[in-house]
């Protein structure tokens, strides 16, 4: 009788155990579906930070051209030059030295001309309403705000870069709207391909 006892209570408990993995299968939540991955590999983005280093040492190295005003973005090949200079030769210019560049594939212009000069405190103000910009990017969960530039020239906030969607560049483009000061927004970003 014991032994009977015994047995009873193995299969009893071996039964339960079963249908406690049983149960705990079938009531696996499914994993919600994941966004697609980048389609860069290291390799690229190394490649990409390449041609960014020598489209601006290219840059850098003609003396008609004000690189600093400009920014250099790469993706996949495809570079994106914005950023504002005085005059459409300097853009011109800058467009033919970037294409010149071995292993760019294509260049697009997002340069805006300067306009008037400004001052010490337009620029104050200007630097303010880009660090605002930034801030407010980052701050924003439905924005990859690493993905954006932001530069201001008297209250024109110019936004550039490489995004996954253009849901993501409507709200780029909200959020910088949103902030005091800005009087005008360039949009030079790039749905990422």
């Amino acid at each position: 009788m014991t032994r009977t006892l015994l047995g009873l209570r193995i299969a009893s408990t071996t039964l339960a155990g079963v249908m406690t993995l049983y149960l705990a299968g079938c009531s696996k939540v499914e994993d919600p579906p994941r966004a697609p991955t980048a389609s860069t590999t290291i390799g690229t983005e190394i490649d990409d930070s390449v041609l960014t280093t020598r489209v601006k040492a290219a840059l850098l190295d003609n003396i008609d051209i004000k690189s600093f005003d400009l920014k250099v973005e790469t993706r996949k090949g495809e570079v994106l030059l914005s950023g504002f200079v005085d005059n459409q030769t300097q853009i011109d210019h800058a467009l033919a030295i970037a294409r010149s560049v071995p292993g760019v594939v294509t260049v697009s212009n997002g340069v805006s001309l300067k306009g008037a000069p400004t001052t010490i405190g337009t620029k104050i103000d200007d630097a303010v309403i880009t660090a605002q910009v930034k801030a407010a990017l980052m701050a924003d969960e439905s924005v990859k705000s690493a993905d954006i530039a932001a530069v201001t020239r008297d209250g024109v906030v110019q936004l550039s870069g490489f995004v996954n969607n253009q849901p993501q560049i409507d709200r780029a483009l909200a959020v910088a709207g949103s902030i005091k000061g800005v009087v005008r927004i360039n949009n030079e970003m790039t749905i990422k391909q």
